[in-house]
C-alpha cells in the first residue's frame, strides 16, 4: 500500500466511490482531505453526461466536500473533446441535458436538426418518440451516431432510471447502426482526463467500484487501478474475471488507513 500512497495523481469515479446518491460514503471526505493535505493532483470523473462541473462541484458540497469546479471531468466533457477533434467547428443533433449541450457549445459545435454531422446521445429524462424518430431520420441520411457512454442503468435515489446506452438502443436497432460511446469502459475517456493533470500515467491511480466499466477502462488505458468494495462490484466477484484491479479496499478511506499504518 505505501506504492500507492506514493502515487501524484489520482483519478477517481463518484458514485460508489465517494457517495451514494446523496449519501456521502464512509472516509470520503477524509480521503479528499488527506489528497489535499499531500499536494496529490486528483480527479473526479463521471459516466453520466447530465451535471456540469459546477453543479457536480455543488452536490459535493452539499455533501460536506469542497473542492473547485475544475476537479470534476464528465462524459460529456469527454464527448464534445473527442469530437472536437474528429471535426472541429461540427454539428449535432442532441437528445441529453444541460451538461451535453453546454459542453458541446463550448468545444465550438453548432446545433442541427437538418443535416448534422453526428447525433449524440446522452442521459435525460425529456425522452420522447419524436425525438427518437428525428434522431433515426437524420442517421439514416448519414450522421454519425454518438453516446456518452453505453451504461444500461443509472442509480438514483428514487431507483435506476434509463441509462445512455438504454435511450440509445432504439436507434440502434431502427438504423443498424452501433454507436460509439465515448464513456467507460472506453480508455480514451481515461486518457482525457490524464491530460487534466500534470503527472504521467505511471504517478497516477484509478478508483473505481465497477469491474466491467471502471477497472477495465483504467487497465487499457495502463493505469495502476483500485477497485473498491463500497460500490457495484463485491470480493466474491473477482473469480469471474479474466483481469485483475492492482488494489482492492473496502472504501476509499481505507487507503488512508493502509498506507499509514
Amino acid at each position: 500500500m505505501d506504492a500507492l500512497k506514493s502515487k501524484k495523481g489520482f483519478i477517481c469515479d463518484m458514485d460508489g466511490v465517494i457517495y451514494h446518491g446523496n449519501e456521502l460514503l464512509p472516509g470520503a471526505r477524509e480521503f479528499v482531505e488527506w489528497m489535499k493535505a499531500e499536494n496529490k493532483e486528483f480527479l473526479f470523473l463521471t459516466n453520466n453526461s447530465q451535471r456540469s462541473r459546477h453543479e457536480l462541484q455543488q452536490k459535493v458540497e452539499r455533501l460536506g466536500i469542497t473542492v473547485d469546479a475544475m476537479f470534476f471531468y464528465t462524459t460529456a466533457l469527454a464527448t464534445a473533446r473527442f469530437l472536437a477533434t474528429q471535426k472541429p467547428g461540427g454539428t449535432a443533433y442532441v437528445i441529453g441535458d444541460a451538461g451535453l449541450t453546454n459542453a458541446l457549445y463550448e468545444a465550438g459545435y453548432h446545433f442541427d436538426d437538418v443535416e448534422p454531422d453526428y447525433v449524440v446521445v446522452g442521459e435525460t429524462r425529456s425522452y420522447s418518440f419524436e425525438k427518437i424518430q428525428q434522431a433515426i431520420n437524420l442517421v439514416l441520411k448519414g450522421a454519425k451516431l454518438v453516446g456518452t457512454n453505453p451504461d444500461l442503468l443509472c442509480p438514483t435515489n428514487a431507483g435506476p432510471i434509463p441509462g445512455c446506452g438504454s435511450l440509445i438502443a432504439p436507434i440502434e436497432y431502427a438504423t443498424g447502426r452501433k454507436a460509439y460511446f465515448m464513456g467507460k469502459p472506453n480508455p480514451l475517456m481515461i486518457r482525457h482526463a490524464l491530460r487534466c493533470l500534470t503527472c504521467g500515467r505511471e504517478e497516477t491511480v484509478f478508483i473505481g467500484d465497477q469491474m466491467e466499466t471502471d477497472i477495465i477502462a483504467g487497465i487499457n488505458a495502463e493505469v495502476d487501478t483500485v477497485l473498491v468494495l463500497s460500490g457495484v462490484t463485491q470480493e466474491a466477484d473477482l473469480v469471474k474475471y479474466a483481469y485483475r484491479p492492482t488494489y482492492v479496499v473496502g472504501g476509499v478511506g481505507d487507503i488512508i488507513k493502509k498506507t499509514d499504518q
